[in-house]
């Protein structure tokens, strides 16, 4: 029972949660991006280069064979420098929003942190009360005499 609780108080801790929370948002936002790099980036790039498709650019290294009654169907193999490419500016466009994200989330907390600091102030200390004068003290003496001589 004592591991299940424990696993219970992990799963349950903020941070953990934070976390899941990030991951799921992360990724549908990498989908988003990939979709931005996809479908809006690269296909005028793609055409300022000739008309192409970006994800198709790429070296032959070995032709692929048609299959023959006597031999097996080999693929080709190909460099894909293009989808290489569009995976690089996937992770840039992602690398520069989580930075972006981070500033002001570090930004605001600075802020935050700021403002508790100023809302507790110490209240100054109290000054202490001043020294009686000699008028006083010789009045306070008188009084005391009186008080004594009843």
């Amino acid at each position: 029972m004592g591991l299940l609780q424990e696993f219970k108080t992990f799963a349950l801790k903020g941070n953990v949660v934070d976390m899941a929370v990030g991951v799921i948002i992360g990724g549908a936002f990498g989908k988003i991006v990939t979709s931005l790099v996809n479908d809006i980036i690269m296909p005028p790039i793609g055409v300022l280069m000739g008309g192409v498709d970006f994800k198709d650019l790429g070296v032959v290294i070995k032709e692929g064979v048609a299959a023959t009654e006597t031999t097996p169907e080999v693929a080709e193999v190909v460099w894909k420098y293009g989808a290489f490419i569009q995976q690089v500016v996937d992770f840039l466009i992602i690398a520069i929003s989580v930075f972006v994200m981070i500033k002001l989330i570090n930004k605001l907390s600075n802020l935050r942190k700021k403002e508790e600091e100023e809302a507790v102030v110490p209240e100054p200390a109290p000054a202490p009360e001043p020294e009686p004068t000699k008028e006083e003290i010789l009045l306070t003496e008188i009084r005391d005499l009186l008080k004594n001589n009843k």
